[in-house]
């Protein structure tokens, strides 16, 4: 008998509104009941039109691959050669998180790695649009002790650890996959990379804390780019091998095909000659992931139109900004983190570096005098017939170059490195840490000590009685200054002094 909804007790209503609030996260659940009809929509007229230009067949099998820092998805098709090509590629409207693994439950990353997406993967009944499960964790995951489930490809653009896509673009992948699935296809492969796996990307990020982990998914890369086959992926202890059946089969040293060691060969090179030209090793920091720029505010057409002009034309985007407008992205979460990246200059053990500036500091009066002292070769408070004749003005110092300062060691915790930076992601320039500020002063001015104060109980201190009176009573034009000897000031000076300034200052020439 059903159920009538007036007869349902408030405390059950709250169970069921808080268990929908809990799958309204990102980690989907299924709502029940019978197949939506977005589930069922066919792949659009545009899309079958690039299938037959491109040769391919609606349900011919797919792979799809996901890149973070280029915020990018791709879907690829096999032909009847048995080699996959490029479909089409999707920006990513969401991504949570940091380049780098998904390693524990609730730590806000999208997974990393090799994964394998079955029909019973598939959700059309998705609190966020459509949606299939990833298939994190893997066997690798778990043999790395990483923990967390339920991490999806789903519509609506917002994420807590999955890729959120346009419902639109969501609606068109589900579509190929459900095809790919009618046409005999028992799973599909997809390839989520921190990065494209290229030769520059992989020098750059040389000394990021993950990029062991991130060269091991080269392999599998290397292997699909250069073969344009479904890697076979394998377990070996706690890291991945990739090939034929041999790696399927679980072996440690699978065979390598000759075209993917001729392109690990050549990117490895590359990579050394990067290294050896002083490409820096970087790490990029995000506040908390972040999106593809087709979804941002664009640019005037006018203002494109004179960019143009003045520079060389950007390579073309295999996807039109256009038709990703802002108004149609719904609600993106957190949308305050997703300004942009900061790109991170590191040491060979991940630790950040940072430029202190280049500017010298003003020298103190001291400092000042203390330079004028070693110029006239005589101690400083004693006075040089030399310099009261002629005052030699003081050489430039020669500009400090950039001090490397060395910040702590964050030991690959992304939140100890925004600990770190302080205001790295603000508007505003960041504060100069305390080893930025040392590193910027000179090594006469740190070890110069402050001025010592005039006090009664000093008189050797106590200025001369000229010097006072020319800091009283400044002249109206200068003077050429007259020299004195020594004998003349003694024949001219009184014979009894009747003043302190006057004894000390007799004292001192």
């Amino acid at each position: 008998m059903a159920v009538r909804p007036s007869a349902l007790r408030p405390s059950v209503i709250a169970a069921l509104a808080a268990l929908t609030i809990s799958l309204g996260a990102c980690q989907d659940g299924s709502t029940g009941g019978g197949v939506p009809l977005r589930a069922l929509a066919p792949v659009p007229p545009k899309t079958l039109a690039l299938m037959t230009q491109k040769g391919m067949a609606q349900n011919d099998p797919i792979l799809i691959r996901a890149y973070k820092k280029e915020a990018e998805m791709e879907v690829w098709k096999r032909g009847t050669n048995g080699q996959y090509a490029l479909l089409k590629t999707f920006p990513i409207c969401r991504w949570s998180g940091q380049l780098g693994p998904k390693t524990k439950q609730g730590d806000r990353q999208a997974p990393e790695g090799f994964y394998t997406v079955t029909p019973g993967q598939m959700n059309p009944n998705s609190s966020y649009y459509l949606s299939f499960d990833t298939g994190y964790p893997n066997a690798y995951d778990r043999a790395n002790g990483r923990t967390g489930n339920y991490i999806m490809v789903h519509g609506t653009c917002s994420s807590a650890g999955c890729f959120a896509m346009t419902d639109e673009s969501m609606g068109e992948i589900y579509a190929l996959a459900r095809d790919s699935f009618a046409g005999g296809q028992r799973a599909f492969q997809f390839q989520s990379y921190p990065f494209r796996m290229t030769a520059a990307n992989v020098a750059k990020f040389r000394n990021d804390p993950n990029a062991p982990f991130w060269k091991n998914l080269k392999e599998g890369s290397d292997y699909f780019e250069a073969l344009r086959e479904e890697p076979k992926v394998g377990l070996c202890g706690a890291r991945y091998v990739f090939g034929g059946s041999d790696a399927a089969a679980g072996s440690c040293t699978p065979r390598v095909d000759p075209q993917v060691a001729e392109k690990r060969d050549r990117d490895n090179r590359e990579i050394a000659e990067l290294v050896a030209k002083g490409t820096p090793a970087t790490r990029v920091v995000y506040e908390d992931g972040s999106q593809n720029p087709v979804f941002r505010p664009q640019p005037p057409a006018n203002t494109l139109a004179f960019a143009n002009l003045v520079k060389p034309e950007e390579p073309e985007q295999p996807y039109d900004p256009k038709d990703y407008a802002r108004h149609h992205l719904g609600e993106v979460s957190r949308p305050e983190t997703i300004a942009g990246a900061r790109e991170i200059e590191v040491d060979a053990k991940g630790r950040p570096v940072m430029l202190a500036s280049a500017e010298a500091p003003i020298p103190t009066k001291a400092a000042a005098a203390q330079a004028a002292a070693k110029a006239g070769k005589t101690k400083p408070g004693v006075s040089s017939p030399t310099l009261m004749a002629k005052a030699e003005p003081a050489a430039e110092p020669a500009p400090a170059k950039p001090a490397r300062v060395m910040v702590a060691d964050a030991d690959g915790d992304p939140a100890a490195y925004k600990k770190l930076l302080g205001n790295l992601f603000s508007n505003g320039p960041a504060p100069a840490t305390p080893a930025a500020d040392a590193a910027t002063i000179p090594p006469a001015v740190a070890a110069d000590p402050a001025p010592a104060k005039l006090t009664p109980k000093a008189p050797a201190k106590v200025a001369h009685a000229g010097q006072i009176h020319a800091a009283a009573n400044p002249p109206a034009k200068p003077k050429p200054a007259t020299i004195v000897t020594a004998e003349e000031k003694a024949a001219k000076s009184p014979t009894k002094t009747t003043g302190s300034i006057t004894r000390n200052a007799a004292a001192k020439d």
